[in-house]
């Protein structure tokens, strides 16, 4: 029985973030893990490129976590690179300069991180037929399939797997103009929602068992609902969060300006620019999976990551 100690970080369109983590025979024990809202989305809808103020703030947080991994002794460092980078046309630039903080990024494709996002959300889970969530900034992966674990091998079998390029930074810089959000950018934000997720629903044949939802909008709302303060990622990991409430929680934010949202008990502040458009998505996935609840899950891509890339890079 071996152990080695992996360290994965993920640069996301509104969020970055580390795990070190030990793995031995696939069971994954968690050394450290950390998340920093760098907003490196901001603007990209409008103007294609990612800004200098937000790759600044990534590679200042990249360059925290690897020293911080290294010091912890982590024999790898996966990093990867979602939405934003996928989709900006200074990519490239981007790669370059994160490279520079130690580590060089992997830009990779939407069925990539889907799968992995899968792999992650679904370890612990056994033969369950689920649908996996994750709400991104720029994009929100979905996957139905099926987890099983033999012989400390974690294996899925998966059925759909894509990549949406809807996200909640998106989807805010697309719609939600106002301060707060008017009732016409909401309902102009939930039909074009229904319109990018409905042909992908239209396809699945047999509904899932249960969904598991993953990332920041996720955790966020779990956290709102539990009135966390502050975050307490036990009592997030598993918690369900139903239809009526995620519906009465959106509501209320919705409604409340940016300032008051950043007071909000249980959302981190930085996010309360984005968590209306993610509760949308959200809403909309749960809605056309044909289910009332969705459980809320701290497993994602990064256990993903961890569990996949030291066998296969």
């Amino acid at each position: 029985m071996s152990t080695e100690r992996r360290a994965a970080i993920d640069i996301g369109t509104v969020t970055t973030r580390l795990m070190v983590a030990d793995v031995t025979n696939g069971v994954v024990r968690e050394v450290v893990r950390r998340s920093v809202i760098t907003h490196l989305g901001e603007g990209w809808t409008r103007t294609g490129v990612l800004s200098e103020a937000g790759m600044a703030r990534v590679e200042h947080a990249v360059a925290g976590f690897v020293a911080e991994a290294r010091a912890l002794g982590a024999r790898s460092i996966a990093c990867v690179a979602t939405s934003a980078a996928r989709d900006a046309a200074n990519g490239a630039e981007f790669i370059e300069r994160i490279e520079q903080a130690g580590v060089r990024p992997e830009i990779i494709p939407g069925e990539r991180e889907a799968y992995l996002t899968f792999l992650g959300a679904t370890y612990g889970l056994r033969d369950e037929r689920v649908l996996v969530a994750d709400i991104g900034g720029g994009s929100t992966e979905i996957v139905i399939g099926t987890a099983s674990c033999a012989e400390g091998v974690h294996g899925v079998d998966i059925e759909v797997a894509r990549s949406l390029d809807v996200g909640s930074r998106r989807v805010t810089e697309l719609f939600l103009h106002s301060d707060p959000p008017t009732s016409r950018e909401r309902a102009q934000a939930e039909s074009w929602i229904a319109g990018e997720l409905r042909p992908l629903f239209a396809g699945v044949r047999m509904r899932p068992h249960d969904m598991v939802a993953v990332a920041g909008t996720a955790t966020s709302f779990a956290a709102i609902d539990l009135e966390l303060d502050p975050y307490d990622p036990e009592r997030i990991h598993g918690y369900r969060v139903a239809g009526p409430q995620l519906l009465g929680m959106v509501d209320r934010l919705a409604g409340l300006s940016l300032e008051e949202r950043r007071h909000v008990v249980g959302l981190e502040p930085d996010r309360a620019g984005v968590i209306v458009a993610g509760g949308l998505i959200l809403e909309a996935v749960l809605a056309y999976a044909g289910l009332s609840s969705t459980l809320v899950s701290e497993h994602d891509i990064l256990y993903g990551i961890v569990l996949d890339y030291a066998d296969n890079r």
